[in-house]
């Protein structure tokens, strides 16, 4: 970009009119980049601009499927029961390893980098970057895949035509005829400078892919370049994405493939990267990444763990409580189309997150003997995109508390989101199509807000244990957990699946701490905080907020939480040893038995990013060359998400534009094109 500035001082008079300002975030490599910050942000503001724009709603990250709430349970479970729960961790069985913040992060397909992250080093997202914020302020830090069946296949390349930094080709060859062909991919390592900017600004950690669909020609160039650009940033390389489907789905194996020639294949990458003297890092894969074709043991059966455990630093495994392939791919083979409305209330229960967990556990107990992380390498609410109505919904945010708790109560160490593209609607965040980024925001998906609940619930302390309470006699609608930190009571998370209907749904738990069933004093506080994850309904897929505040409707959000953080304080009875809790239909409430649990778990000043916005044109452009310096300029492909529209205060005679330096790149495009 900065050659085709330089050769247009013509071009460049032209835009001064246009350009009020350009913010830039990520000036070089591993440097680290100076940026605009602030602390806090008008609030999202509806630009009211595409109610009634049809093709939207054909794209499934903006479908507007709207589905019934189900019935109540019948018979009810009671809706007043009593958790009695010990004060020191001494005194409760089943308590899981110690946790961390940064429990759920994000997995995000490989060939949607540009849109979601950035399109170069030089221009990170700022939607993106807030949200990062918002919950590495939570949890410490974020935990981000970049991959996915888009990593199997891409090559690191010197260059790319119009200097892009990724680039689609044609589909892997022998790729399936009953899914889409997956692109291979080109990109630069202008990719990891990106990456490595991206964790100059916020607290972020990666995970990368090496390709696994070759294993006569290694490609290791990712881990090669990434040692050196990203250093310490990189928390280990996926080796093999979903191995026990390449023959079944991906049809890029033999159909007689199994565990043991995976076994072999495997092999030979870890020579392969043993050998490499230009990879600095070895013992840090991340392996197997299984989906549920071939258990786990089929695989630990082979040796593997034996044979390839000095090399892998986590276990991991990818695992969806169900699949919407069937719409997405109808001539697949994937029988009849499922109706959301008929798997909704898969995903109102505690047994969902139970039965999802059930295959792994004796693989949890693997992974702590051997001293390894064990994560969810890849999960969602349903793969091939989700179902519309059901993955878009709050329904989805209370299943996401549940899971991400249950899994941290059964020794996983993490689990990540999937992100994916346009057309699918489980995505935690969503930028605008290309044809709207100028123009709307960012859309986010309900299940954004169970990250941040899970976050505050395990804390940044490092030390917290979970444990499920199994309450109300094990109901599957009233499901609660604690949460132990430093061995002492911090924590409690209660959850209402019910949606009320003629005035029932709601319960009230009443909460007694210590006493002679654990064999201590009474302990319940004076008094605890409460924050709550709330909606009008299960399916509701806006006007959600957690402890009041919201990020926003649909093209309405920058990533920054808007409105009035609002925390309950609810006396107890002290005499009593009790403190009752109200838990509306449907919604979360996580309780802070102490002050200091509360204290340590809350936000601090988040540091976010904010659009540059003047009110007068700038008679100058200036770029600083150093900002610039390891970018490849902007993608040469299609224009990349600008983040608003206007400001919250902006007025028709007032000229007040927001622009990202995407606005600036496609000013560009649009005069060389109107010039050539």
């Amino acid at each position: 970009m900065l050659r085709s500035l330089v050769a247009a001082p013509l071009l460049l008079l032209a835009l001064v009119g246009y350009v009020r300002a350009v913010t830039v975030y990520g000036p070089a490599g591993a440097q680290k980049p100076s940026g605009t910050a602030s602390s806090s942000g008008s609030g999202p503001i509806s630009t009211g601009t595409l109610e009634n724009t049809q093709w939207i709603s054909s794209l499934n990250a903006y479908n507007d499927v709207n589905l019934q709430a189900p019935a109540l349970p019948n018979p009810m479970p009671s809706t007043s029961f009593t958790i009695g729960v010990a004060n020191g961790a001494a005194g409760m069985s089943g308590l899981s390893i110690p946790q961390k913040g940064n429990f759920y992060g994000f997995s995000i397909e490989m060939s949607v980098v540009e849109q979601v992250l950035g399109v170069n080093a030089s221009f990170i997202q700022v939607p993106f970057l807030n949200l990062l914020a918002t919950l590495a302020d939570r949890g410490g830090s974020v935990r981000i895949r970049v991959g996915g069946n888009t990593q199997e296949a891409a090559a690191l390349v010197d260059n790319l035509p119009n200097n892009a930094m990724i680039a689609k080709d044609k589909p892997i060859a022998g790729g399936s005829s009953r899914t889409a062909q997956t692109p291979t991919l080109q990109y630069t390592d202008e990719l990891l400078y990106l990456l490595s900017n991206i964790s100059s600004l916020v607290n972020a950690k990666w995970y990368l892919g090496i390709p696994f669909n070759d294993t006569t020609h290694l490609r290791l160039q990712i881990a090669e370049a990434a040692d050196s650009i990203l250093g310490d940033n990189v928390l280990g390389y996926q080796v093999g994405n979903e191995p026990d489907l390449y023959a079944s789905t991906h049809e890029r194996r033999p159909a007689d493939y199994d565990p043991q020639d995976y076994f072999d294949e495997f092999g030979i990458m870890v020579n392969g990267i043993h050998d490499d003297k230009k990879i600095t890092r070895t013992g840090n894969l991340v392996a197997p990444s299984l989906q549920g074709t071939w258990s786990p043991e089929d695989l630990w059966s082979t040796g593997y763990l034996d044979a390839y455990g000095s090399s892998i630093n986590i276990l991991a495994m990818e695992h969806y409580p169900d699949q919407n392939c069937a719409a997405e791919f109808p001539d697949g083979g994937f029988g009849p189309i499922k109706n959301p409305q008929d798997v909704f209330p898969n995903y109102l229960t505690h047994a969902s997150g139970q039965n999802l967990v059930k295959p792994y556990l004796n693989t949890a107990g693997i992974a702590q003997q051997l001293g390894k992380e064990f994560m969810m390498f890849e999960t969602n609410t349903a793969s091939c995109g989700g179902f519309p109505g059901v993955s878009d919904s709050f329904a989805s945010a209370l299943w996401a508390v549940d899971y991400g708790l249950q899994m941290a109560y059964s020794n996983f160490t993490g689990a990540l989101l999937h992100v994916g593209g346009q057309n699918v609607s489980y995505n935690p965040f969503t930028p605008p199509p290309t044809n709207l980024s100028l123009f709307e925001k960012w859309t986010i998906g309900p299940i954004m807000y169970s990250t941040l609940f899970v976050a505050e619930a395990l804390g940044t302390t490092n030390t917290s244990r979970v444990v499920d309470l199994f309450a109300n006699s094990a109901n599957e609608f009233t499901p609660a957990y604690a949460i132990y930190e430093h061995d002492t009571l911090s924590r409690i998370a209660l959850i209402n699946f019910m949606q009320e209907q003629g005035g029932a749904g709601a319960y009230s738990a009443t909460i007694s701490v210590g006493g002679e069933a654990f064999g201590e004093s009474n302990s319940v506080p004076s008094q605890v905080k409460v924050k709550y994850l709330l909606a009008p309904s299960v399916s509701e897929k806006e006007q959600i907020t957690w402890a009041n505040q919201t990020f926003g409707g649909r093209f309405q959000v920058d990533g920054r939480l808007s409105g009035q953080e609002v925390i309950q304080t609810i006396k107890c009875d002290q005499s009593a040893n009790t403190c009752v809790i109200p838990v509306p239909a449907p919604g979360a409430a996580l309780v802070f038995v102490s002050n200091e649990a509360q204290a340590s778990s809350d936000p601090k000043a988040t540091q976010t990013y904010s659009t540059t916005s003047v009110t007068n044109v700038i008679q100058t452009l200036t770029i600083e060359p150093s900002v610039l310096s390891h970018s490849n300029g902007h993608s040469g492909n299609f224009p990349l998400s600008g983040t608003s529209k206007g400001g919250a205060n902006a007025a028709l005679c007032s000229h007040h534009i927001d622009y990202s330096l995407a606005s600036l790149s496609i000013f560009i495009g649009f005069f060389f094109a109107f010039f050539r």
